[in-house]
C-alpha cells in the first residue's frame, strides 16, 4: 500500500484532522483553487445549460418534486 500524500505540497505525512492535506494552509490553498475557478467540474457550458432550462418551460423538473 501507498502512503498518501498531500495533493498541494507532495509532503509524505497526512494530517488526519486535514485529510487529504497535510495542514490547514494546503487546505485553505485548495479551497481558493475552487473559488477563482482553477477547479472546474466538468459540464456542458453555462450558456447551453440556461438555454435548455428556457427550452423546457418554467415548470421543469417539478414534477419530481412533492406538492406543499
Amino acid at each position: 500500500m501507498t502512503r498518501a500524500t498531500c495533493p498541494i505540497c507532495r509532503k509524505a505525512e497526512v494530517d488526519p484532522g486535514y485529510r487529504p492535506f497535510c495542514s490547514k494552509r494546503c487546505a485553505d490553498i485548495d479551497l481558493g483553487r475552487w473559488f477563482t475557478g482553477r477547479y472546474a467540474v466538468p459540464g456542458p457550458p453555462a450558456g447551453e445549460m440556461a438555454k435548455a432550462t428556457a427550452r423546457m418551460g418554467p415548470d421543469a423538473g417539478q414534477a419530481d418534486r412533492p406538492r406543499l
